[in-house]
């Protein structure tokens, strides 16, 4: 299998798509024979991440390289960025609006699920610049 890559835009505030991308790349992996249990871990981390552009950035989008070895995931938006990481990464902290929390999300689950999906986890963020998460899943 060469290097197979596809990208997803990911908007602001649309949570009638929101999961679409996810979604997208589940069928994707599953057309590739990638065993369930792995495209399971990896559609929770992307939906994971997904929710999080929609909610808290003005936008990004989800990238996907499957190589014979692994599966990546880079998650990229425009936004405000992360003001304190190691925070974020706790359980059940987060800076989602009331209106956000009403709807069932913003639950402070994202970053810690994303985690622990993945096999190599990292996240950079610029401060009022944008955050990118990536994850790499081994095969």
């Amino acid at each position: 299998m060469d290097l197979i890559q596809y990208s997803f835009n990911v908007e602001k505030d649309d949570f009638d798509r929101a999961g679409e991308a996810s979604s997208n790349i589940k069928k994707i992996l599953r057309q590739l024979g990638i065993d369930a249990a792995i495209i399971r871990r990896i559609a929770i981390a992307t939906y994971e991440a997904e929710i999080n552009i929609v909610i808290h950035s003005l936008g990004g989008k989800i990238e996907l390289e499957v190589d014979p070895q692994s599966i990546k995931i880079i998650a990229g938006d425009r936004g405000p960025g992360i003001a304190n990481i190691k925070l974020a990464m706790q359980e059940g902290y987060s800076t989602a609006s009331d209106k956000v929390r009403e709807m069932g999300f913003g639950a402070g689950m994202g970053l810690p699920n994303m985690k622990k999906c993945s096999d190599k986890f990292e996240v950079e963020s610029v401060f009022g610049k944008g955050t990118t998460i990536k994850m790499v899943m081994y095969i």
